[in-house]
């Protein structure tokens, strides 16, 4: 398992984007997302980043990516686990879940 919290970080705004009329937003996918991860890795360590695409960030990465969802016109929210981009717009759990295996993630057992 990783040594440290593994990151997820969800670049979006209040406004939903064009191409993503009736998808959820971007705040209602990051609180869906945090409680999805969860429940599907209890016990495991994972930090939630949101990014108002709207803001001014000091931080160098933060702000370089938010030019490059503006810039490429990626569908947000938009959706990263570390700094791999695994969801855009309305993002998959199984994406979101893969990444995380990659992390020494392990799903917990399923109940019947």
């Amino acid at each position: 398992m990783s040594q440290h919290p593994v990151t997820i970080t969800v670049y979006g705004a209040e406004t939903i984007c064009a191409s993503c009329v009736g998808a959820p937003s971007s705040k209602e996918t990051y609180e869906w997302l945090e409680a999805a991860i969860g429940r599907k890795f209890p016990g495991q360590t994972f930090k939630m980043d949101y990014v108002d695409l709207n803001t001014e960030h000091e931080d160098p990465k933060k702000a370089a990516f938010v030019k490059k969802v503006w810039e490429e016109d990626l569908f947000y929210p938009v959706v990263l686990v570390e700094d791999e981009i695994v969801g855009e717009g309305n993002p998959r759990l199984k994406a979101v879940y893969k990444e995380l295996e990659k992390y020494g993630f392990e799903a917990a057992p399923q109940v019947k």
